[in-house]
């Protein structure tokens, strides 16, 4: 697959999702319901691998408030665990063999981040509870840019690429590194010369647009959908192959530039959980994907539902980690 087309449909997911409605690899049905009927899932907590206010952040409170409204548990704590691109957090993860009692929230960034910061700890020692969500990156400028849209942007950028310098809330390898490398690929650019400014998390990034520290960003929708909104910065571009509902945006494909690209977030448990830890796991997650609270908060965030649990879910991040070594390898970074 060309770079240019890489990107995770919904409809791709789903079809994976249909296989995995049953959760295979966890409790039926009836299980299922008796395990609702126990009562509410205590002593939860959620590491959030970056700072308060990101993509990860964002989600995992979602996440674990509609668990809360749901009535599925109770006083999940999430706290925030920042550094290396999510790989600090993932070593505290893989340092918790056996705690069932902890998830750590994830997505396609900390995948990046294995290679490019040649993480000790590897997504692949953890077990994997399911994918949740996938999201568009947009293509952003502050309010008052001089480029306000998308062809005037990429002229003065491939004239000189050093000079403007374009921000993202995860480090190389990371969802908001790989859009700008593979958009300056698909114009013609170099990717080499592209002058890429890593902050960590959605708010410092946020930060860096509003104080014209960069020339224009790449996040995910979600982390300047109400910024946009309020006319503090203006989406030049949205990443998806259909336009985002409510961003007033094209799409790449709509500029004739021939590129897809989503983010997707997860769960993920420590490794060597029981069996039963990991069930009890899949199942809470299962129930909150089902959950009305959950439909509210994807529609809410302008999130892609991309649910898929266990053995799917693992089998879907080997073939992320393979993809995205490849496109880091090509960029000299991994």
């Amino acid at each position: 697959m060309s770079r240019s087309t890489w990107s995770r449909s919904a409809a791709t997911l789903a079809a994976v999702a249909l296989a995995t409605t049953a959760c295979g690899t966890t409790a039926g049905d009836d299980e299922q319901d008796t395990a609702a009927a126990s009562g509410p899932v205590s002593g939860l907590r959620v590491m959030v691998p970056n700072s308060p206010g990101s993509g990860y952040d964002q989600t995992a409170r979602a996440a674990t408030k509609a668990m809360e409204d749901a009535e599925l548990a109770e006083t999940v704590e999430v706290f925030n665990v920042a550094g290396a691109g999510g790989t600090v957090g993932l070593q505290r993860l893989v340092n918790e063999k056996g705690n069932g009692d902890l998830l750590m929230q994830m997505g396609l960034g900390v995948v990046g981040a294995e290679f490019t910061n040649k993480s000790q700890a590897r997504l692949a020692e953890t077990t994997p509870i399911a994918g949740l969500i996938e999201e568009a990156e947009v293509i952003v400028v502050p309010k008052d840019s001089p480029y306000t849209d998308l062809d005037a942007l990429v002229e003065a950028w491939k004239a000189d690429p050093g000079k403007l310098p374009v921000g993202g809330a995860s480090n190389p390898g990371g969802p908001d590194h790989l859009t700008p490398m593979l958009l300056a690929e698909e114009v013609g650019l170099d990717p080499t010369t592209v002058n890429y400014v890593p902050y960590d998390g959605g708010g410092e990034l946020l930060a860096g647009i509003l104080g014209k520290k960069l020339a224009f960003a790449a996040t995910g929708v979600s982390e300047v959908a109400e910024q946009a909104e309020a006319g503090e910065v203006k989406i030049l571009a949205v990443t998806s192959e259909a336009p985002v509902e409510g961003v007033d945006a094209p799409t790449l494909k709509d500029e004739g530039i021939d590129l897809t690209f989503t983010n997707w977030r997860g769960l993920v448990a420590a490794p060597d959980v029981s069996e039963a830890d990991r069930d009890k796991l899949i199942d809470l997650v299962t129930e909150m994907h089902d959950s009305p609270e959950w439909q509210e908060a994807l529609e809410t965030n302008g999130w892609t539902d991309a649910f898929m649990t266990g053995e799917e879910f693992e089998t879907f991040l080997t073939s992320e980690s393979e993809r995205v070594q490849g496109v880091l390898s090509g960029l000299g970074l991994a």
